[in-house]
């Protein structure tokens, strides 16, 4: 399984940023890691492990960039208003350096998104911001409402990078065309989360599986046991 590490300055973030890419051919999934995960935390715990015979078989390439949830949502020392700005220069990397870069080395025009936990919201909110670059979303445990990080505070920055708030009014043709894949154990504590993303995307009629797994808890044994599966699927 053919591994790679990349490093780079972003322009875009004005910082070093650090990415793990994992195959040598094959369709690319953008994989976000969890609340304060860096960039070889999937490979840490065995989720690209997972994915190994999709990997070898040249069927998908699996890229991971590092978070910088430390500087926005999690960063207890700013504002609200700057966590939210922190995260739209990451929303804005992840487009120009990551997603723009795969899809011109590619010649393609859309990748997959896929992210674990707080990931999920990644994976969710690029791909909802951004359907006509995303194919395929596949949130494991995800949570779409980052309300809670500001302390009330409020700006049409929030809105719009808030799943459940700005999904209801988008009307982009492109979020009919997207395969989304809502994974949530029966015992997760984000299957509300995700009972309430489901209920958006039934309201506008826009396809997408419900994968809940029975017993299941919020940790690595089922994301392990969705990942591969949600793959078989590109």
């Amino acid at each position: 399984m053919k591994e790679d590490y990349h490093k780079w300055y972003s322009p875009t973030l004005s910082k070093d940023i650090e990415m793990l890419t994992f195959g040598h051919a094959g369709y690319p999934v953008v994989l976000f890691p969890t609340t304060m995960g860096r960039f070889y935390e999937c490979k840490d715990f065995k989720l690209i492990e997972s994915a190994r015979w999709f990997l070898e078989q040249g069927l998908i390439q699996i890229y991971c960039p590092d978070s910088i949830n430390d500087m926005s949502w999690y960063n207890k020392g700013i504002h609200p208003a700057e966590k939210v700005k922190n995260h739209m220069w990451y929303d804005k990397f992840i487009m120009d350096e990551v997603v723009n870069a795969i899809c011109h080395e590619k010649g393609i025009s859309k990748v997959a998104m896929a992210g674990v936990s707080f990931g999920g919201y990644h994976a969710a909110n690029f791909a909802f911001k951004h359907p006509e670059k995303v194919s395929h979303m596949f949130s494991l445990s995800g949570s779409f409402d980052i309300k809670s990080f500001l302390g009330g505070y409020y700006d049409d920055n929030v809105f719009f990078n808030n799943p459940v708030d700005f999904l209801p009014g988008s009307n982009n043709p492109e979020l009919w065309k997207m395969k989304i894949i809502l994974g949530v154990g029966e015992y997760d504590i984000c299957l509300e989360a995700n009972q309430r993303l489901a209920k958006i995307l039934n309201d506008k009629n826009i396809p997408f599986w419900f994968d809940e797994r029975r017993w299941a808890e919020h940790d690595w044994p089922i994301w392990l046991e969705m990942f591969p599966h949600y793959l078989s699927t590109i």
